[in-house]
């Protein structure tokens, strides 16, 4: 009996069609893996981005980005990890400086003369600096895995957290 050949794949479609064996299978790796990283990936969002809102959505964004690429992705927690740091840049930029200086003005009018709060000046620092030391201390990445998160090189790395660093031994 010859075998059937294969069906073609719609347009854009990445992963198994339905009647595919290995559709139940993905489709159930995939639900482990938004089950068990979903609370991170908002966290690590949050961090980055002070909003719990935004980081919500842009956990979801990239979610669906990794569950588009699902069968082709080698190591999909690195892929989630760089998807949400790109995000929050992306958010960051739209934002503005505006927004940070208003920030900043807010924090340092408090009329109770508290000292700043660590997540108040985390919020302070420069994207790029911010998803270094969060991924540095919060994820316990590596150099080289905040390197592929943020495509930077690992020396870049390094001097971003160093830099980060003084920045809120400066202000705490």
């Amino acid at each position: 009996v010859p075998e059937a050949p294969p069906r073609p794949r719609a347009e854009g479609w990445i992963g198994p069609l339905p009647g595919d064996p290995g559709l139940a299978d993905a489709r159930a790796a995939f639900e482990r893996f938004y089950r068990d990283r979903y609370a991170d990936a908002v966290r690590l969002a949050l961090l980055i981005t002070g909003s719990r809102e935004t980081a919500e959505e842009i956990a979801q964004d990239a979610f669906v980005a990794v569950h588009a690429r699902w069968s082709t992705v080698d190591r999909p927690a690195a892929y989630l990890r760089t998807t949400i740091v790109n995000a929050c840049h992306s958010v960051g930029r739209r934002q503005g400086r505006w927004d940070r200086r208003r920030h900043l003005v807010a924090t340092h009018d408090r009329h109770d003369d508290a000292p700043p709060d660590l997540a108040d000046v985390l919020l302070t620092l420069p994207m790029r600096q911010r998803a270094a030391l969060v991924l540095r201390f919060w994820s316990g990445l590596s150099e080289a895995e905040i390197a592929d998160a943020l495509d930077v090189r690992p020396g870049t790395v390094k001097s971003l957290v160093h830099r980060g660093l003084a920045a809120l031994r400066k202000e705490l």
